[in-house]
């Protein structure tokens, strides 16, 4: 048998010359890596992954934060870099680090026009702040005094060579560097010089920056004042100027005599559901019935008619020009309008015979209807849209601009989360492009996941779950999301009612259920609404347990004497006046960010704050208390934490009650007594003295 011998642990591999060995692999100087020479991660607000731009309005302050750290112990230091819609960088806006040890840094921007911005954030080695460090710490033991004031002088002349560089803050530099450089001087003087406070201001406002890291830029959607802050108030044209004996609808021009008073409350955006015409097939009777009577006006969902369709004006109602003239009274007025934007048809809209490929057909050749088991809407069509998206996307579009030119400038959009979602990113684009001005509200009670992805598609406003929030813990839970988690996409419009939900905390809260809901609608969110009869205390369901009104507005006319009902002291319309009046008094009311929640030792007693730092520096703070029982009252002792509010711990300051006009001595722990029959709720301003 053969044997190989073992080689040696000092023997030589034999090489042939043939085979050369090989070459050392090469390196690239540029890595081809993610992060950047300065790491930075966690940029907010970006709203997934930057595919959807996040969103502010005009004159908002919003926060930009990130996370910016380095090898070593050389300081790090970073900055927010706001671009305009034509690419022009805003002011230099540092971002401040939180604390040690976090690697958080967080700074407030404002954009001050409408458009797509950008967010970018740059990190960047501070030469200056590193030496400062360091030779603070040697001078005083007389280490490296020299060398220390030397390589300070050089960093200043560095700097003030910078371009753009003013010749005072170049001279200050130099002047800075001379005097470090003063041999005739003690070298704390000397030390003095080159970190005085005029140098440290130059510096501050342009700082020396080595290894500058950007990161990508970000998409930032800057929208019109009320895509964030407005009242809402709704009602059906139908209703006003009606009768029930004998039956007859309201107009237009009737339902015009209305918005001076809607108006009069403080409201600023008048909601109006579908004026189209209403098929008769299959339509629905008074309370949901399934066999109405000859003057049933149907639901104003079920549109469509021989009369037309989306584009029409229900003839009861009456003409176009008549909806032209209720356009101008509202304008006259200060109100906007929100016209209810509904994709479905009844079985007499005109689509359905010219369109059937627009609906799905069972296998008995029917068109489906709607339904939502065990409910049915049989009065409804839903629209496929995957059948003929050209034609449908196409339609939809001429009907929305088809009402923005008759002066509709909000849609509210009934059940979006029953159609594509693409469907709405591509109609709110096409929209945006032509006429930014045009908000878009997402009617979609629905899981948490669509109706986020709503929001970041393009909606600039969502109906949320405020109206089955009633107790301390859901409503703080439930708002510190919307302020905090997902404030930089989702803009809630807190509804205290609508036509399709009258939640039992109103049925059997009596008047200060209705009163406490409103105070939380109105100050908890910058944007709220209402549905007329809120206002008259309307409460009865159609059944216990039920959500539905009796008698429905839904299904037939619903008249209401309003001015009787202030006269006679029967209405909530003067509380929410002043709630809107103080809405427009406080800027801190219009903000949604600014939401800071106070404990309290009772779980009835809910306290809260809003701060806002105004354009001359001081401060507008509002702060509420809410006795969430409607039945009792309730004695309770607040806890304040005054740094939220901008006040020192420990310091004492005057509330005033805009509700009573009392005013209070107040601190960080407040007794409070609340009493739902009387006022059940504090809604205070900061009086600073």
């Amino acid at each position: 048998m053969t044997t190989t011998p073992a080689t040696s642990a000092t023997a030589k591999p034999t090489v042939s010359p043939a085979q050369p060995a090989p070459a050392a692999p090469s390196v690239r100087w540029t890595p081809d890596v993610v992060t950047g020479r300065i790491p930075i991660d966690g940029v907010s607000p970006v709203v997934s992954d930057g595919r959807y731009p996040a969103k502010s309005v005009v004159g908002e302050r919003f926060p930009v934060t990130a996370t910016v750290t380095r090898e070593g112990h050389d300081a790090v230091a970073a900055n927010v870099v706001l671009r305009d819609p034509d690419g022009r960088p805003g002011p230099w806006t540092p971002l401040v680090k939180r604390g040690p040890g976090l690697d958080l840094w967080d700074a407030e921007v404002v954009a001050d026009r409408e458009g797509r911005w950008t967010i970018t954030v740059e990190a960047w080695s501070d030469p200056y702040a590193t030496w400062l460090h360091d030779a603070g710490i040697k001078i005083p033991v007389q280490q490296d005094v020299e060398l220390m004031l030397e390589e300070g002088a050089r960093l200043l002349e560095r700097a003030a060579a910078g371009s753009g560089r003013s010749a005072e803050d170049a001279a200050v530099l130099h002047d800075g560097a001379a005097g470090l450089r003063d041999g005739s001087r003690p070298a704390e003087a000397r030390f003095a010089a080159g970190t005085s406070e005029a140098v440290q201001l130059v510096l501050a406002a342009a700082p020396l920056r080595d290894l500058v890291t950007e990161s990508p830029a970000y998409p930032l959607e800057v929208s019109r004042e009320r895509a964030l802050y407005g009242s809402w108030y709704e009602f059906f044209p139908r209703s006003e100027g009606a009768s029930l004996d004998p039956p007859r609808s309201g107009t237009l021009r009737t339902a015009a005599e209305r918005l001076p008073a809607v108006a009069a409350m403080g409201f600023e955006v008048v909601y109006i559901p579908p004026i189209h015409p209403i098929g008769t097939t299959a339509r629905k009777g008074r309370n949901n019935t399934l066999d109405p009577g000859p003057d049933d006006p149907g639901v104003p969902w079920a549109i469509g008619a021989p009369t037309g369709g989306h584009d029409a004006v229900h003839p009861d109602l009456g003409t176009i020009e008549d909806w032209d003239a209720f356009a101008a009274a509202a304008r006259d007025n200060g109100l906007e309008i929100a016209l209810d934007l509904a994709l479905q048809a009844s079985p007499d809209h005109p689509w359905v015979q010219e369109h059937p490929e627009w609906f799905t057909t069972r296998a008995d050749g029917t068109i489906a209807y709607a339904e939502n088991p065990p409910k049915k809407y049989q009065d409804i069509y839903p629209i496929n849209f995957d059948n003929d998206p050209q034609g449908i996307y196409t339609e939809v579009l001429r009907i929305v601009r088809h009402w923005i030119e008759h002066g509709v400038t909000i849609f509210r959009v009934d059940n979006p989360h029953t159609k594509p979602v693409q469907f709405w990113e591509w109609l709110l684009r096409e929209v945006h492009a032509t006429n930014p001005e045009v908000l878009f509200l997402s009617e979609a009670f629905t899981r948490p996941a669509m109706m986020h992805l709503l929001a970041k598609v393009g909606f600039h406003q969502s109906y949320t779950y405020f109206t089955w929030r009633t107790t301390k813990q859901e409503l703080t839970d439930y708002f510190t999301e919307l302020s905090q988690e997902t404030s930089h996409f989702l803009r809630p419009n807190a509804f205290t009612n609508t036509q399709d939900i009258l939640h039992a905390y109103l049925q059997y809260g009596g008047p200060a259920a209705f009163k406490i809901r409103a105070t939380l609608a109105a100050t908890l969110s910058p944007t709220y609404g209402i549905y007329s009869g809120f206002e008259l205390y309307e409460h009865v369901a159609l059944r216990p347990g039920s959500e539905e009104y009796l008698d429905s507005e839904k299904y037939q006319y619903r008249p209401r004497d309003y001015a009787a009902a202030e006269r006679e002291g029967r209405s909530l319309a003067p509380y929410l006046r002043l709630l809107n009046q103080l809405r427009r008094d406080h800027p801190a009311l219009q903000r949604l960010r600014n939401l800071h929640f106070h404990p309290t030792d009772s779980e009835h007693v809910l306290a809260y704050s809003k701060r806002e730092v105004l354009e001359d520096g001081t401060d507008d703070v509002v702060i509420v208390v809410v006795n969430l029982d409607p039945h009792a009252a309730r004695s309770d002792v607040v806890h304040l934490d005054l740094s939220a509010l901008g006040l020192t711990p420990g310091q004492q300051f005057a509330v005033h009650d805009e509700v009573t006009g009392q005013t209070f001595w107040w601190g960080e722990h407040d007794y409070v007594l609340l009493d739902p029959y009387t006022e059940p709720a504090h809604v205070l301003t900061v009086r600073k003295v």
